[in-house]
């Protein structure tokens, strides 16, 4: 039997769940991107928010493309179970804040309906990188952004709320990009003028892009883990479970365009300046992650716990994130990096928690910009070199050899032909970073760079 509405009260007692009349409750939330990394965290806030007396905050979901997760959600009443890896037995929480979830290649319409309904007041997004479509200068690309995206989804429903005469919506983007909300809202300014000019100014009025900071690590949910889950829950079957950490952070801009669920209460962080704290996320966490990532793949790890564990790879992340990350970073009042980069170190090393490098490694021209390339540019500007994120560049450029298997990224064909005629990680790195390189004006290696001779070596 599935996890489903018909089989909540049939529950082992020890697993919470809702606590609303769900179907009492109104969608006021669309989110594009239901995989599992939203699925333990904006939609388990959204929950718990409901849980303490807020309404009317469901969740439409939508995949713009693979009909997987409708097909492992719906037939469960959109229910799922989250699992709180730490110990011998996880928590379990069963989440009930998403309605359900609409496949955009499927039912474009559908989509634009629920975007443009009266009760929707936030359009939320977890794309990736990759999914905001922009060049190598932060522009939109246009050919990307074609009329399976996001843009083009979001652009049809403002049309059709302008013209019922509806107020505007919060657009809310959930992922590592730093400055994210502002970053949004230029793309999305970008796609009107081209393609819905006369909506740019109502865009301006009645739209806000905030931005947001979160942190959460959610490993891809294995067969075991849904076996172990299933177990868990008397024997029913949950196809939608995701498996994460007991921490959690969401850091949230106070820029909101309507009404917006009390997340605040739940432990959100309600801000005027989310900076500080995506800068030291995206350079200490996500900038250690990914060398973990590439290093530890190199070294013969799988997992996080495993590359952490490795003193070579240890003193590597503790490095990158106190001695170069560290000091680019201004922090906010009361914002601890020390201390942060001490929780990092032991989040990293939860056995319970098996993140796979090679989850880590994907898209890794979307990511290493933001995670490591800024941080090199702003320690050159200071006269200092960073021989942590050296090293991981060479792991990278290793990686891009299909040393550890296919490689998945949007750019994988070009990054991996230049790295194949390029033997010397030197002058791999110049094709691709400098010139007329799909990375160029990324980062421009200096003279001290290039004379940390032990970091561009590569094992061929």
């Amino acid at each position: 039997m599935r996890l489903s509405p018909e089989t909540l009260a049939s529950l082992p007692a020890e697993v919470a769940r809702p606590l609303y009349d769900r179907d009492a409750q109104a969608v006021g939330i669309v989110h594009f991107g239901i995989g599992a990394f939203h699925r333990a965290h904006q939609a388990w806030y959204t929950d718990a928010a409901m849980n303490t007396g807020d309404r009317d905050w469901m969740i439409t979901g939508v995949s713009l493309r693979s009909p997987g997760v409708a097909r492992q959600m719906n037939p469960q009443g959109g229910l799922y179970t989250v699992a709180e890896q730490s110990g011998d037995v996880p928590a379990l929480r069963i989440v009930g804040s998403v309605r359900n979830v609409l496949v955009a290649s499927e039912e474009p319409d559908a989509v634009i309906a629920a975007v443009a309904a009266p009760a929707t007041h936030i359009v939320s997004l977890t794309v990736t990188e990759k999914g905001y479509c922009r060049t190598a200068s932060g522009d939109l690309d246009f050919e990307q952004a074609h009329s399976l995206s996001f843009y083009y989804f979001v652009t049809q429903a403002l049309l059709r709320r302008r013209n019922a005469g509806l107020p505007g919506v919060t657009l809310l983007p959930c992922d590592n990009l730093a400055d994210n909300g502002a970053k949004l809202e230029r793309l999305m300014l970008q796609y009107l003028a081209r393609h819905e000019p006369d909506l740019v100014a109502w865009f301006e009025a009645h739209c806000t892009c905030p931005s947001t900071m979160i942190d959460r690590i959610v490993p891809a949910t294995t067969d075991e883990d849904r076996a172990g889950i299933a177990q868990a829950l008397g024997g029913l079957q949950d196809d939608a479970c995701v498996v994460t950490e007991p921490f959690s952070q969401w850091v949230i801009e106070d820029k909101f365009a309507g009404p917006r669920p009390k997340w605040e209460a739940v432990g959100a962080q309600l801000v005027a300046d989310v900076a500080p704290y995506e800068t030291a996320k995206l350079r200490m966490l996500n900038g250690a992650h990914s060398a973990l990532a590439y290093c530890g793949l190199k070294a013969g790890h799988t997992y996080v716990h495993e590359a952490v564990a490795d003193p070579a790879l240890h003193h590597l992340a503790e490095t990158l994130m106190r001695q170069e990350a560290a000091p680019t970073i201004t922090p906010a009042p009361n914002q601890n990096l020390a201390a942060y980069a001490d929780a990092l170190i032991a989040r990293f090393a939860n056995p319970a928690l098996n993140h796979r490098l090679i989850q880590i490694a994907m898209d890794g021209s979307q990511k290493i910009p933001q995670r490591w390339l800024e941080t090199l540019a702003e320690n050159a500007a200071q006269g200092r070199t960073c021989p942590a994120i050296l090293q991981a560049i060479a792991a990278w450029l290793h990686h891009l050899t299909g040393a550890n298997g296919p490689v998945d990224d949007p750019l994988a064909e070009k990054l991996t032909a230049i790295v194949n005629r390029n033997p010397n990680p030197h002058d791999a790195a110049t094709a691709l970073f400098t010139d007329n390189g799909p990375l160029a004006g990324t980062w421009q290696p200096t003279a001290a760079d290039r004379q940390t001779h032990y970091a561009w070596r590569m094992d061929r």
